[in-house]
């Protein structure tokens, strides 16, 4: 890959980064390529010359994430409009989309400007909060799509349906769409399957539901979900990513389907995706293959 600009975005923790980015810097340096990195992160390096992370990716051929999921999935958003492949490091354990670990940096980036590289493709989704017949906001999502209440609410009612099918009110704590990628998430805490990431799927995971029977569903990556919010004499609010969201009114409606968006990560070429799963999930720990 011929790379004239890389874009930088950091987890905004000065003790965190300022060991490994001005490092990082010098390498691309020494390889003549130009460094941009995001506001947030000029801060914690103490220099002005940020830019605002929305507009970084327009102006760059990579992005590199320093830190965990979160910081991956607040890249995202603002990427993915733009086809930037992103190389996510953490600077902690591995996780499930930062899977680059920090002595596997330099020799990805190595194969990268050599394209030996490779790259998986994460389908987003597209969300829509309809209130009295019109659309109030839109979202994209990596992971997904979380109604919930508030902290010592009450149970909530919704009704799902699946093309215009009606498949069950649920009475839970909160409900979950998620794509596969997002299966690994809060999905997974909440007792859903985990999916590969490149099946072409939903996953529909009710949180802490009233009936045990009340089941995640895996439906087609083409169906278009809708959620009414029947009952909500309590705070409902919607949450894309885990980072951003609003309050539900009685009776607004959720509206998912696939997006034409895709991001695409990075994978390091020496782990495979049941590697991860493995070593996050802590698989087989104690027993010895074979």
């Amino acid at each position: 890959m011929k790379l004239a600009t890389i874009g930088i975005i950091a987890k905004p923790h000065p003790d965190e980064i300022l060991p490994v980015v001005p490092q990082l810097l010098a390498w691309l340096k020494q390889r003549h390529i130009r460094v941009l990195y995001d506001n947030e992160t000029a801060r914690c390096l103490k220099t002005s010359d940020g830019v605002p992370r929305e507009q970084l990716p327009g102006q760059v051929e990579l992005v590199i994430v320093l830190g965990g999921d979160g910081t991956l999935l607040a890249a995202a958003r603002v990427t993915h409009e733009h086809n930037v492949p992103i190389l996510g490091v953490n600077l902690g354990s591995l996780g499930f989309l930062t899977e680059i670990t920090l002595d596997e940096m330099y020799p990805v980036l190595e194969d990268i400007l050599a394209d030996r590289h490779k790259i998986d493709r994460r389908r987003m989704l597209e969300a829509g909060i309809v209130r009295a017949g019109e659309t109030t906001a839109h979202y994209r999502a990596l992971n997904d799509v979380v109604l919930h209440k508030a902290a010592l609410a009450r149970m909530i009612d919704y009704a799902v349906e699946v093309d215009n099918v009606f498949v069950s009110m649920f009475r839970a704590d909160g409900l979950i769409v998620s794509t596969p990628t997002g299966s690994t998430a809060y999905s997974l805490a909440a007792g859903g399957p985990i999916l590969f990431p490149s099946l072409d799927a939903f996953l529909i995971t009710p949180i802490c539901p009233h009936m045990l029977t009340n089941r995640p569903l895996v439906i087609p990556g083409n169906a278009q979900i809708e959620v009414k919010l029947k009952s909500a004499k309590d705070s409902v609010y919607v949450t894309v990513d885990g980072q951003v969201g609003l309050e539900l009114h009685e009776k607004d409606i959720l509206r998912v389907a696939k997006s034409d968006y895709y991001i695409q990560l990075i994978v390091s070429p020496q782990r495979d995706y049941f590697q991860v799963l493995r070593s996050k999930l802590r698989w087989g720990e104690g027993r010895s293959r074979g």
